[in-house]
């Protein structure tokens, strides 16, 4: 296949890069630096240079392309939400995804499928114990107004005919990177332990898994519309942190309060306290098979490495 990836430098995006080559794949990164992609060397990848949003001739890049992948958004960690900070992550999806759809309709031989990340944020705050399935409402709050703006302008390319796969993706699980690497400190100086009540739910995937769902979501013509990139055993904060000071032979002692967590992040802090009972239907439903369904054996791979 030729893909199209956009935004794909990042923690789940060099993994997706070599999975993709490696099963002998033609890949053209959109990027907004032309370069080579640290630690991957091949000639079946190709660099192209855009700034997500306007136009240009990164546009041709789409021609015959079968698939088109997008992962572009800014960082929703890493500082408070801010009313710019808001704006910059809302905008950068938004844009991205607009620009993408608005060159495969433009194109004279158009892409087959769009696979669009979201998140389970879509879900919004306060969702408590009930489970949520692709098939359960919108909620409310920041993170499901800025999922739900990011999935329209990504439809937008169902009216071309393509098949269209929006990847709503949970919390990625690797050392590298993500929730995971942040919490490990902690542990390690004995000084961990879970955020908040510890009861809301922790949406978690394998970062294997996750870059699994996405090859899928790519190569099944069956699949399309929402699809939760989660475990399909979701666990709670408090399990979640025992689980993992076990695995570390660590204690999970010391508890982070909601407070706390407020005053430093404000309103980013409902990206921690806020959990979601994500359970990954479509996939099921389509006979996707876990490589790491349940969380011990899924830390313990990553953290022996």
């Amino acid at each position: 296949m030729k893909v199209v990836l956009a935004g794909a430098t990042g923690f789940i995006g060099k993994t997706l890069i070599r999975r993709l080559l490696e099963r002998g794949d033609s890949v053209v990164l959109l990027t907004r630096s032309r370069g080579r992609v640290q630690g991957i060397e091949s000639e079946r990848l190709q660099s192209v240079v855009w700034n997500g949003v306007d136009g240009g001739a990164w546009e041709s890049a789409l021609q015959g392309a079968d698939g088109v992948m997008n992962l572009c958004g800014e960082s929703i960690a890493g500082g408070r939400w801010t009313p710019e900070r808001k704006r910059q992550i809302l905008e950068s999806r938004v844009n991205s995804t607009r620009a993408l759809v608005r060159a495969s309709s433009a194109a004279a031989s158009r892409p087959k499928v769009l696979v669009n990340a979201s998140g389970i944020g879509y879900y919004g705050s306060g969702a408590g114990n009930e489970e949520l399935t692709e098939q359960s409402p919108l909620g409310k709050g920041f993170l499901a107004e800025t999922c739900a703006a990011w999935e329209r302008e990504a439809l937008g390319a169902s009216a071309l005919g393509m098949r269209v796969v929006l990847a709503r993706i949970g919390i990625v699980l690797e050392k590298d990177g993500g929730a995971l690497e942040k919490m490990l400190t902690p542990f390690l100086f004995f000084a961990g332990g879970p955020l908040g009540s510890g009861r809301q739910w922790f949406p978690w995937v394998h970062r294997e898994d996750a870059v699994g769902l996405l090859l899928w979501a790519l190569d099944q013509g069956g699949a399309s519309g929402p699809m939760n990139v989660c475990s399909p055993q979701p666990v709670t904060m408090k399990e979640f942190a025992a689980v993992l000071g076990r695995v570390l032979g660590r204690p999970s002692w010391f508890p982070v309060p909601a407070l706390l967590l407020k005053l430093i992040l404000g309103e980013m802090a409902e990206l921690l306290l806020d959990g979601h009972r994500a359970v990954p239907a479509q996939a099921i439903r389509g006979g996707y098979r876990f490589k790491f369904p349940s969380l011990e054996p899924a830390l313990k791979n990553i953290l022996s490495r």
